[in-house]
């Protein structure tokens, strides 16, 4: 098992990852949803990520719809974090 992996199943155990619903399968990811400004400070702008190990969603790809709290998300953008075995995913809100 991979280091990253073990501080997943620990964040998870601590209660500070969320349930996602991803193509019938229930894992624990990171969830972030970050106010921007935009227009100068006229409009904002709620940007959604989630961070996960690879393991448990090697095939997730922009496109892609998951559920997270009852709200379903859209994949925009998927990216290698660090040495490759987390990845990062900027979700739209649908």
């Amino acid at each position: 098992m991979a280091f990253v992996e073990i501080l997943y199943e620990a964040a998870a155990r601590a209660g500070l990852l969320v349930s996602a619903e991803v193509a019938g399968r229930t894992v624990s990811v990171g969830f972030l949803c970050l106010d921007e400004n935009l227009l100068d400070g006229l409009v904002r702008s709620a940007a959604y990520t989630i961070t996960y190990p690879l393991s448990q969603l090697p095939d997730l790809d922009a496109g892609d719809t998951l559920a997270i709290a009852g709200q379903t998300y859209q994949v925009r953008d998927v990216r290698a974090i660090g040495d490759g075995t987390e990845r990062r995913a900027d979700l739209t809100r649908l």
